[in-house]
């Protein structure tokens, strides 16, 4: 099973691309360590406090991809440079 999670972001404190890129890699990287999944920032990369990420896993039942999902969701919910909006999860 595959679930795919796409969700807007705002970075408040970010007053330049520099800064929203030193965030968007801080998160990104301890995504991909902390979690099995795959993390991309695919919209806004021009705007410099907004953006938007899409999160991807794959694994044997559709329960145990959702776990990860949402233990991932939490995790960029934890940091507080970012905050997570508009939120869509879908299953392949």
């Amino acid at each position: 099973m595959i679930g795919y999670a796409e969700f807007e972001c705002v970075i408040h404190d970010a007053q330049s691309l520099k800064d929203k890129r030193a965030v968007l890699q801080r998160v990104l990287t301890r995504l991909k360590q902390k979690y099995n999944v795959s993390v991309a920032e695919v919209d806004f990369q021009d705007v410099w406090q907004r953006t938007k990420l899409a999160v991807v896993t794959v694994s044997s039942s559709k329960i145990s991809s959702e776990k990860e999902l949402q233990n991932a969701l939490s995790y960029v919910d934890s940091f507080p440079e970012i905050e997570r909006t508009i939120t869509e999860i879908e299953w392949l």
